[in-house]
């Protein structure tokens, strides 16, 4: 009886360690910096993890005056190489891939050339993807955002899932494009849900999506398969000028209902 014991208390001493492992977010960010792979599982990353790499590139750039009276663009992009891979990890600081630097007038903004994995994840506080490129495959599958996230502007060109994500705070796909199929199959959004100007290009999936509270698909446009099987809304659906192939979203659901 004492072995089966004492072997018990080693499995729960080993599982404990692995759901606590920690990695820094600069030792990550090292890695990427050299085109390496990241991979890692089962972990609490520390600190802010800027894939715009910023405070690298700002002390190289032009001041505001020089850029503004040259007709010069202010968006300054990184391309990472590398695979970026994140299962089962929560990020206790801000995640950011867009950065808007109010004092130099420049904006970082971070592109992904190869597949990018953040599946079970939980990010504390900032998600920031705004006028991301997402060349690769894309999976945000089961991920709870608990501070604001944004993916407006943003371009998913492969496959891309975001299944049973939680969403706590205002979240916003406004003008995104969606190139391959997209599914959003029992995500929950727990404040407003904003897809204005959104566009999906070969079909989404509402199917079981809780929006517990506003839902805006204003001048979204769907192309393929729309389904919103059994997807609640709590409060109001502002679809003026949707087009779901090329009807309008209120004589989609009558079609739908024949």
């Amino acid at each position: 009886m004492r072995h089966i014991i004492t072997i018990f208390s080693f499995i729960i001493c080993v599982s404990t360690s692995i759901a606590q492992k920690t990695v820094d977010a600069s030792d990550i960010m090292k890695d990427l910096k050299e085109g390496k792979n990241v991979q890692i599982s089962n972990a609490t990353i520390n600190g802010v993890l800027d894939f715009t790499f910023m405070d690298d590139a700002l002390p190289k750039l032009p001041k505001r005056r020089r850029w503004w009276n040259n007709g010069g663009s202010n968006t300054v992009e990184k391309q990472i190489a590398g695979k970026v891979q994140f299962t089962n990890c929560t990020f206790q600081d801000h995640v950011l891939a867009y950065i808007p630097h109010e004092d130099s007038g420049y904006t970082f903004v971070a592109n992904f050339e190869d597949v990018v994995v953040f599946k079970d994840c939980t990010f504390e506080e900032k998600a920031m993807f705004k006028y991301s490129d997402f060349e690769r495959n894309t999976d945000f599958s089961g991920s709870k955002f608990n501070g604001d996230s944004t993916f407006k502007y943003a371009k998913f060109e492969r496959d891309i899932t975001f299944e049973d994500t939680l969403f706590d705070e205002p979240s916003t796909f406004k003008y995104s494009k969606f190139k391959q199929y997209v599914s959003f199959e029992n995500a929950i959004f727990k404040d407003t849900a904003i897809f204005k100007y959104t566009e999906f290009k070969d079909g989404v999936s509402f199917r079981n999506v809780k929006f517990e509270e506003d839902l805006n698909i204003k001048y979204t446009k769907v192309h393929g398969k729309f389904d919103i099987t059994n997807m609640d809304v709590a409060y109001d659906i502002d679809s003026k000028y949707t087009r779901i192939n090329g009807k309008s979203f209120s004589k989609y659901l009558l079609n739908s209902k024949k």
